[in-house]
């Protein structure tokens, strides 16, 4: 399991912009697809995004397609999570996860977790 550590969150208005980093612990960082959930207050967690271990390949949620771009640099054991046009309803904790699937935006295959950071959008 790689450890993964947040950063980025914060405070921001609505239309602003937020970019999200998680740096993994592990060299074998490629070999896993990366993944950004978040949890809002009394809301399940869900998918936001993922990405493939080359990067080639994104995925996102219906809800923040055309606003966020996931991304990673593997030389630098990092995925980043670039956040345009926020929404009110986009606050939430903020998670990256791993996988050593291929592909996947199901929580229960994401088998490594980040602490969480807090992303605030006021109105």
């Amino acid at each position: 399991q790689l450890q993964l550590v947040e950063s980025g969150g914060g405070l921001v208005q609505a239309g602003g912009s937020l970019r999200l980093s998680c740096a993994a612990s592990e060299r074998t960082f490629k070999d896993y697809a990366m993944g950004w959930f978040r949890q809002a207050p009394g809301k399940e967690r869900e998918f936001v995004a993922s990405v493939i271990w080359s990067g080639d390949s994104t995925y996102y949620a219906d809800s923040v397609k055309g606003r966020f771009t996931i991304s990673r640099d593997n030389a630098k054991n990092t995925v980043y999570l670039e956040m345009n046009s926020l929404k009110p309803e986009d606050t939430a904790v903020y998670y990256c996860a791993a996988s050593p699937l291929f592909w996947t935006r199901r929580a229960a295959d994401f088998g490594s977790w980040g602490q969480g950071t807090q992303v605030t959008v006021s109105s």
